[in-house]
């Protein structure tokens, strides 16, 4: 398996008004976003080009949207890059751009 494009842990991730989980994962690669539980099992997964992935404009900047196979998932990500060498999420604009360079939208 290749390197993933993204990969981001300790992302909370949400579903309508349920929290699925508060150390969840999104990775992409091979051109497909899964996203997993904090256990690591899969939750969702599908490929990029069927996936709409915008940020919210009514929540703050550390939030993106994915709507994978007919759901929405509210993806809590960092408001800001960690430093490096630091743990934490990265910020959901670099998810944003991964999603839109893996599906060959530009970023």
């Amino acid at each position: 398996m290749a390197e993933p494009a993204f990969k981001a842990t300790g992302v909370r991730i949400g579903r309508r008004l349920r929290s699925l989980t508060r150390a969840g994962q999104v990775r992409i690669s091979d051109g497909r976003l899964e996203v997993l539980t904090s256990y690591g099992t899969e939750s969702a997964s599908a490929p990029v080009q069927a996936l709409r992935a915008p940020r919210p404009w009514y929540a703050p900047d550390g939030r993106a949207l994915a709507d994978l196979n007919g759901n929405r998932y509210l993806l809590t990500l960092g408001d800001h890059d960690p430093a490096p060498g630091q743990p934490g999420p990265p910020a959901a604009r670099r998810f944003i751009e991964a999603v839109r360079r893996a599906a060959g939208r530009g970023a």
